[in-house]
């Protein structure tokens, strides 16, 4: 997922770029902590070495996180 880039408004401070889970957990809001769960679900999805078992947990939880991901969004827009 490509970050999109704007200009910081006088006075606004740059965001901070989250790195893993772990930092999202510590550093972060919910959505960060969010988008990097998806993120190593992705990377187990698509690595070769996921059992075949595995991939359908790994795929509902990652359609679990979109949605948890896209309801966030959809409040923050909102509370604006």
């Amino acid at each position: 997922m490509a970050a999109k880039l704007r200009a910081v408004a006088p006075g606004e401070k740059p965001s901070r770029v989250i790195r893993s889970v772990a930092d999202a957990a510590e550093n972060g809001r919910r959505l960060d902590e969010l988008v990097q769960m998806r993120m190593v679900i992705a990377r187990a999805i698509d690595n070769e070495n996921t059992s075949p078992r595995d991939l359908a947990a790994l795929s509902r939880r990652q359609i679990e996180i979109s949605k948890e991901i896209e309801a966030l969004k959809r409040q923050a827009l909102e509370e604006v």
